[in-house]
């Protein structure tokens, strides 16, 4: 079996691949990751037949729908899953095959109802159910904590003592363990007493994971994050440099319509001079009007520097090839020395 492991901060996403016949499955796969799998299986020469998500995360972006859309392959949850987009639901005992790697799957609802682990030759690849040195959370939408020890204790504990431990989460560093070290070892698993395991859980008041209402949405829905929306329009716009913005103001470029995307408020604050005000939310609406030559060269820019690169693709989708974003934004501007001019006058 070929195995690589890819860390995104704690989180751990899995390509496994068949060595006879080539075939690879990516278990957990993370949005931001995606190249690097393509690459690894390429490098390995696999082809990814599966992705496979053991859970619904709320605390990161899945890639199994990008990624099963981009290659052509089906996307593999648990038949709770909420996810509309789930090409292979499956059932406690199914197995998922892989060329010759057979992915055996063991429901352990607890964490969250769909909740899965697979187990494949000595690995056992348990999303958040168990952790190394703790357990999946409870406090999450569909997280039962009497599920959980169930789950624990009634199926993974019994397994094969020497079974490999390989998490969706891993925040020390220690790649894997295995079901005996971590009975032996793992604190919450001391609370044997399904009373006092349960009891620990809904002590636990744990922070809210970052994102997790954007989390929750995208992977149950399939819908894309900001972030992937920002880096789909930064891959279709060129930028300016502030520097090159402010060489063409200071000798007053009449080829280059400035347009500042901010708020009215924001922009009689304080914008760069000569910019027009044309607030992102009105521009479809307002573009035909303002800017009725569609090959002008047109600059936009916002406070940070993120609306405005979402404001100029979606001006090159109207028809405005020539569009550029500002590299930066006006907080980068102001903090450059550069001027600015209050009021609502360009």
């Amino acid at each position: 079996m070929i195995y690589e492991q890819i860390a995104t901060g704690g989180c751990q996403s899995y390509l496994l691949g068949c060595s006879e016949t080539c075939a690879a499955v990516v278990i957990d796969p993370e949005i931001s990751q995606l190249d690097r799998y393509l690459g690894l299986a390429a490098r390995d020469g696999l082809r990814i037949r599966y992705l496979i998500d053991t859970h619904t995360h709320a605390d990161h972006f899945s890639g199994t729908r990008q990624l099963g859309r981009q290659l052509g392959v089906p996307v593999v949850m648990h038949r709770d899953s909420p996810a509309s987009f789930v090409d292979m639901r499956l059932d406690d005992g199914d197995m998922v095959l892989v060329g010759r790697l057979r992915l055996r799957v063991i429901h352990t609802p607890g964490h969250t109802r769909d909740s899965m682990c697979l187990q494949v030759e000595d690995r056992l690849f348990t999303g958040d159910t168990l952790l190394i040195g703790a357990t999946g959370r409870t406090d999450l939408p569909t997280g039962d904590p009497d599920a959980l020890y169930d789950s624990l204790f009634q199926r993974v504990l019994r397994l094969d003592p020497s079974l490999k431990v390989h998490p969706a989460h891993d925040y020390k560093g220690a790649g894997h363990s295995t079901i005996a070290r971590e009975l032996a070892e793992n604190p919450r698993l001391q609370k044997r007493d399904r009373a006092a395991f349960v009891d620990m859980m809904r002590s636990l008041n744990l922070t809210m994971p970052t994102h997790i209402t954007e989390a929750l949405r995208s992977n149950m829905s399939g819908g894309k994050t900001v972030a992937q929306l920002l880096a789909e329009a930064g891959a279709v716009v060129p930028f300016m440099a502030l520097a090159e913005l402010k060489a063409r103001v200071e000798t007053a470029d009449g080829n280059l319509v400035v347009l500042d995307v901010r708020e009215r408020d924001a922009y009689e604050q304080g914008h760069v001079p000569g910019a027009r005000l044309l607030p992102r939310g009105q521009l479809e609406l307002r573009v035909n009007d303002d800017l009725p030559d569609p090959t002008r060269r047109i600059l936009t820019y916002c406070e940070l520097g993120r609306i405005s690169t979402l404001a100029a693709a979606t001006l090159r989708e109207l028809g405005y090839q020539r569009a550029v974003a500002l590299d930066g934004g006006m907080k980068a501007w102001r903090e450059a020395g550069y001027p600015v001019r209050p009021g609502s006058e360009p």
